[in-house]
């Protein structure tokens, strides 16, 4: 949570120069698509100085546990208090700009996923395997999250697919803000579907909402089966979790099962999709995943319909 990592997205930026301004600024601008983005400078100038607050217990080994308290997290000089303050006040104005993204995204019957790992798991690797499976079915654009170089926008754009790179300099996570500036950029097509994939990091994307129909937790073989418990956060809200790099499993010792079950774990409900880039096992399952996504999303839209629609109906009947 950035109450820990203190990230601001103060240097994200697009790759076209353009600010992709995060939480915690005041910039109040009008864009062409009629969407006011206005946030505030969030800067605290008034530091609470708990030095000698221990807000952490110490284990039957002596481990330290610094997520114990009210705030679950630990920042030097900031009591449990502020922090949940601070937290409550970024995601609120994250959640606003979050749903006006999701608005946007479901009247133009767009499927947004959030695609979110630690670095190195295959999500881009992944991602031009994706596109290629969907040429010619489903329109694809791609917003992509680094902290810097557009190295993996460029993978994208070499499949033929408009892609946007966000560069968030010191920012750990992409915010709903940023992708709202990324959307009007990329203007999707209707019907299609948008990939964002999103800075490699377990913690702070887990909190943050970006309009996205559905986060999709990457992990690979090569990580370790208990990483759904060290990361709970990100698998809680996670709808799908795809084991990566599963064509790697012969030559580790990766108990896939145990991962799997350490996911339900933490959230019953995952759906988990075993899957190798490489060689294209379990390819044509996440395709099928994501077909069935936008069935659930234009079902969404047209019972939405039939409910202004009957409104409409029984207001008129009062008449």
């Amino acid at each position: 949570m950035c109450t820990v990592c203190g990230c601001s997205g103060e240097g994200a930026k697009m790759e076209d120069g353009h600010k992709a301004h995060g939480h915690g600024l005041h910039h109040g601008h009008q864009h062409d698509h009629g969407h006011h983005h206005d946030h505030d400078h969030g800067h605290d100038e008034g530091h609470d100085h708990a030095h000698h607050d221990h807000d952490h217990q110490h284990g039957a080994s002596g481990d330290l546990d610094y997520g114990s308290g009210p705030a679950h997290a630990h920042a030097p000089g900031l009591s449990q208090a502020r922090m949940i303050e601070i937290e409550t006040n970024i995601l609120a104005k994250n959640d606003g700009y979050a749903q006006e993204n999701r608005h946007r995204l479901e009247a133009a019957s767009i499927l947004a996923l959030n695609l979110v790992s630690s670095p190195g798991s295959g999500k881009t690797t992944l991602l031009v395997e994706t596109i290629r499976k969907l040429e010619g079915r489903i329109p694809v654009a791609v917003i992509e999250g680094d902290q810097q170089t557009t190295n993996d926008a460029d993978r994208i754009r070499a499949t033929g697919v408009r892609a946007l790179q966000i560069n968030t300099g010191k920012g750990c996570h992409l915010d709903a803000h940023m992708v709202g500036h990324a959307i009007d950029h990329l203007a999707p097509d209707e019907q299609s579907v948008l990939f964002i994939e999103n800075v490699g990091n377990l913690v702070c994307p887990a909190a943050f909402d970006l309009g996205e129909a559905a986060k999709v937790a990457i992990l690979s073989v090569t990580e370790g089966e208990d990483k759904p418990l060290k990361y709970p956060d990100m698998f809680a809200a996670a709808k799908l979790m795809i084991l990566n790099k599963t064509d790697l499993l012969p030559h580790l010792d990766f108990d896939i099962e145990a991962c799997e079950a350490n996911a339900r774990r933490v959230n019953p409900d995952i759906a988990v999709i075993r899957l190798s880039a490489r060689t294209g096992e379990g390819m044509d399952a996440w395709i099928d995943w994501i077909r069935a996504q936008q069935v659930v999303g234009l079902e969404r839209l047209i019972s939405d319909a039939e409910a202004r629609l009957a409104d409409l109906r029984a207001a008129r009947s009062h008449v």
